[in-house]
């Protein structure tokens, strides 16, 4: 009963952080937009100018949604990738599904230096670069799942997915040695991670791709839950363990793949806010875990989100960068403080 009590009161502190960073995320840019406007533009009400309610509407908000969606959702995976082979390093892309979505962007934006122009050019936009990614991170998914059909091991699984990236990070080495400096530029830009820039119906599909991504995740607590106290105690409970494998590597691979798609593959989140999460809750519930990291990772990538946009400055930094930059420090001094990673 007190447990419940204490959850429910950390519930409240973490949504009310939520709402703060979302509002303090759409009031801060590049351009100075009065609080009492970005309200009025939120809730549909009259605003002085009308190039206020663009930036707000048309700008800010597609971005803060995206803060909030590849937040939650990368964190939401790298709990399950964390938990389904016990291992405190592991997170969203350990099976490679970053490296794929880079190797299909590669293939868009350095492919012409290699094969010519057939894959220059116009080629290069934003929606060529989701769908190359959502493609990449596809193929590999299906590889992955070829593979977990035929392995009973789950730690075979992890060292089968950091193989599919070493082989597409060759495969992307290759690439670059053959295209020209304006080629690498747009191709370093692109893995830097980008919230920005984002239209409504992208953010739609991202945010159907995530729901979808999510309710797998929750269908899977119970099977979470036995899996932190080992496979063979798991089998003795009546857990299906090639069953529960496959549900999460799909959710984890809607999730990160979707995100990677759309924002580009964004470091540490996926890592991190499990471990933050763990020892704010001090649990190992997943029931209680997975709202926990998916509100953690939407307040911390809307915060760092907002010190990326250098308020009142035109200048934008690198979202991993910053993601990086600030959450590191945070998980180091948490980790030696308390020494505990329930696992």
């Amino acid at each position: 009963m007190q447990a419940t009590t204490t959850y429910k009161k950390a519930f409240i502190v973490l949504t009310l952080l939520f709402l703060l960073s979302f509002l303090l995320n759409v009031s801060l840019g590049s351009v100075s937009v009065p609080f009492d406007a970005v309200i009025s533009a939120l809730v549909g009400g009259d605003v002085a100018k009308e190039t206020w309610r663009f930036i707000i509407l048309e700008y800010r908000l597609p971005k803060a949604i995206t803060a909030i969606l590849a937040g939650g959702g990368l964190a939401v995976s790298g709990l399950l990738m964390q938990t389904l082979f016990r291992n405190p390093l592991a997170g969203p892309f350990v099976l490679g599904l970053s490296s794929g979505a880079s190797l299909g962007v590669a293939m868009v934006i350095l492919g012409a230096g290699a094969f010519g122009g057939f894959f220059g050019g116009t080629l290069v936009s934003q929606w060529s670069l989701v769908v190359a990614s959502a493609l990449g991170s596809f193929l590999v998914l299906l590889a992955v799942l070829a593979v977990t059909l035929r392995v009973k091991d789950t730690m075979a699984i992890l060292i089968i997915g950091l193989m599919f990236g070493s082989v597409t990070a060759a495969v992307v080495a290759v690439l670059s040695y053959f295209s020209n400096a304006e080629q690498l530029q747009q191709y370093v830009f692109w893995s830097f991670g980008s919230l920005g820039n984002q239209s409504w119906p992208g953010v739609s599909i991202l945010t159907a791709c995530s729901i979808i991504g999510i309710s797998i995740s929750f269908s899977c607590v119970k099977s979470l839950n036995a899996l932190l106290l080992g496979e063979n105690y798991a089998k003795s409970m009546g857990l299906q363990i090639k069953r529960t494998t496959l549900g999460i590597i799909l959710a984890t691979s809607i999730l990160a793949g979707s995100i990677t798609a759309f924002a580009g593959p964004i470091a540490f989140v996926g890592l991190a806010v499990p471990h933050i999460t763990r020892q704010y809750f001090k649990t190992a519930n997943h029931l209680v875990l997975l709202p926990a990291v998916l509100l953690c990772g939407a307040v911390l990538l809307l915060l760092c989100d907002t010190v990326a946009q250098l308020p009142s400055s035109e200048y934008t930094l690198p979202i991993n960068a910053i993601t990086s930059l600030i959450g590191a420090p945070v998980v180091i001094w948490l980790l030696v403080r308390k020494r505990k990673l329930f696992f």
